[in-house]
C-alpha cells in the first residue's frame, strides 16, 4: 500500500486561452470511478456546445484505475497528457475534464499535448492539492480526569484526533503513522502515568496535519 498520496484540495475550474481556443479545466476529488464518471457527465452537460470535453481520472492510492478520453481530438493528444500530468504530480482519487472551445487556429499535435497537459497542471496549481497519509487507527481510553488535558496534548502535537466518545471512561480515536506507533505508546504511558490503554485498529488514509 502507498504510504501517502496527493489529491485535489477542492473542486473548481481554471481557464486558459491558447491561440484563441478556450481551455476550461474542471478538477474534482473523486472517491470512486462512478463519482469520476458522474463528474465527467455533469461537465459535458454544462458545455453541450463545446468542441471537445476530454477527461482523465485516477482512482486508488496505488493508481489502480486510470482512464482517459481524447473525445475526438487526435489520438493521444488530450486525455493521455492530462492523465500523465495527474500521475506526474502523484495526484490520486481525482478527475479532470478539459473543455475546449475551438478558436479557429489549429495547434498541431505537440501544441495540443502541451495545451491539455498544461491546462491540468495550471488547474492543480490554482486549486491546490492536499497530502493524505496512511494511518493506523488507534483508540486511547482514559479516565475523565485526564481526558481533557490528553486531548489537548494530542491536538497540540499534531495527532489526527478523529472522534472523542464519553462513557464510563473517555475514548479518543486517533490516526497514527505506522512508524509512530511504538513512540506514541511510550509517550502515552508517560503522559497518563500508565493509566491509559491503547488499542490498535485497522488502517485508513487521513489528511496530513499542516502546522
Amino acid at each position: 500500500m502507498q504510504e501517502q498520496y496527493r489529491t485535489v484540495a477542492r473542486a473548481g475550474v481554471h481557464e486558459t486561452e491558447i491561440n484563441r481556443s478556450r481551455f476550461l479545466c474542471a478538477l474534482a476529488p473523486a472517491a470512486t470511478e462512478q463519482e469520476a464518471q458522474e463528474f465527467v457527465a455533469r461537465v459535458r452537460k454544462e458545455h453541450p456546445t463545446a468542441t471537445h470535453n476530454c477527461f482523465a481520472y485516477v482512482i486508488g492510492a496505488d493508481a489502480s484505475v486510470q482512464k482517459a478520453s481524447d473525445d475526438g481530438e487526435p489520438g493521444g493528444t488530450a486525455g493521455v497528457p492530462m492523465l500523465q500530468m495527474l500521475m506526474r504530480r502523484e495526484v490520486r482519487y481525482a478527475v479532470a475534464v478539459v473543455t475546449r472551445y475551438y478558436g479557429g487556429v489549429k495547434l498541431g499535435a505537440g501544441g495540443l499535448i502541451r495545451a491539455y497537459g498544461g491546462s491540468v497542471g495550471e488547474a492543480l496549481d490554482a486549486l491546490g492539492t492536499i497530502t493524505r497519509q496512511r494511518f493506523r487507527l488507534a483508540s486511547v481510553t482514559v479516565d475523565h480526569q485526564r481526558a481533557g488535558k490528553l486531548e489537548n496534548d494530542l491536538r497540540a502535537t499534531g495527532k489526527a484526533v478523529r472522534e472523542v466518545r464519553y462513557a464510563e471512561a473517555v475514548t479518543i480515536e486517533i490516526g497514527l503513522p505506522n512508524a509512530d506507533v511504538e513512540g506514541f505508546r511510550a509517550w502515552l504511558a508517560d503522559a497518563t502515568a500508565g493509566t491509559a490503554t491503547l488499542e490498535l485498529g485497522g488502517e485508513a488514509y487521513g489528511d496530513v496535519p499542516t502546522g
